[in-house]
């Protein structure tokens, strides 16, 4: 059994608008050392929605963490907030089926976003109070790199499986796996 990720990176944030771009960038830098090019894109966009859903509607407070989390072939993205209400993603109503959308709309996207361009997506409590909504990605087999040495081996925490409360497929009515099946990030010493 796989008891530690071969990367890990997290970071605290306010979730206002200037810090919103810095972190894109910084995770985008921490894909490309981790040999995931090609994720920069998907994981930034989707890192970015999660985030502006955070400065819009998290409550008492803006303050979250960016997790990145690559086990294997699979690379987990959180983002954990302190509201405990859990995201919904929006469903047009039943006569926008058949109209064009609102292309000037300028929300109520984000989630639908995150599920489009992820492996999969799910939201799970964190502690009393607050959530993760998280998204999954396929890495390729050789990320990741060897095995880690000096001051990256700080950053590798075991894993506890957690099954999400809320989980979401790109199409209606189909189910994902099994939480088994499904990275979650662990709640390990100080990352609760």
């Amino acid at each position: 059994m796989i008891s530690e990720p071969s990367r890990y990176y997290a970071v605290e944030l306010q979730a206002l608008p200037p810090r919103i771009g810095q972190i894109r960038r910084i995770v985008a830098t921490h894909l490309r050392r981790w040999k995931l090019d090609d994720l920069v894109d998907p994981v930034a966009l989707g890192v970015t929605e999660l985030l502006s859903n955070v400065h819009r509607h998290a409550q008492p407070d803006k303050e979250c963490t960016v997790e990145l989390e690559l086990l294997l072939d699979r690379l987990t993205v959180s983002v954990g907030d302190n509201d405990p209400r859990i995201p919904v993603a929006a469903e047009p109503a039943a006569e926008d089926l058949w109209d064009e959308p609102d292309t000037l709309a300028t929300s109520g996207r984000g989630l639908a976003i995150v599920g489009a361009l992820s492996d999969s997506w799910g939201v799970r409590p964190r502690g009393a109070s607050g959530k993760v909504v998280w998204f999954t990605l396929t890495a390729p087999p050789y990320a990741g790199g060897p095995a880690l040495a000096g001051a990256e081996a700080d950053f590798a925490f075991g894993l506890v499986p957690l099954a999400p409360i809320v989980s979401y497929s790109r199409l209606a009515g189909v189910p994902l796996g099994t939480p088994a099946e499904t990275p979650a990030l662990a709640a390990s010493g100080a990352r609760a």
